[in-house]
């Protein structure tokens, strides 16, 4: 299993990001995934999750109303579009499973906010 992640960079405080999870090796479509993200010193938390047809999705609290979930499953591909943005999501964002024997990480994609 691979899972790629893109789409970070530095943006100012209220900008947006779209990121991408590319997931290889494994039947996509059956799959709940989640976006995770950790922060210089921080323990690696989960931010979103979204079922394995996309029909139900869950946010943490500190990104509710402004991130958003998404999957292609025809593309084996999820997306975390990112609005808002805010210094404190300044963190590497990595994909994998939301619970359960999770896959080896990705490298992850770095997201910068400055104010």
């Amino acid at each position: 299993v691979q899972l790629v992640e893109s789409g970070g960079g530095l943006v100012q405080a209220g900008g947006s990001l779209r990121l991408s999870c590319a997931a290889s090796g494994m039947t996509f479509s059956r799959n709940d995934m989640a976006w995770y993200r950790q922060a210089p010193g921080k323990q690696r938390e989960l931010v979103a999750q979204i079922t394995s047809r996309g029909g139900r999705t869950n946010y943490a609290d500190s990104v509710k109303g402004r991130f958003t979930v998404s999957r292609d499953n025809a593309k084996n591909t999820m997306y975390l579009q990112m609005n808002s943005l805010k210094p404190e999501d300044t963190a590497v964002y990595y994909c994998n499973k939301p619970d359960g024997l999770l896959y080896n990480w990705g490298q992850g994609t770095q997201v910068a906010v400055s104010s």
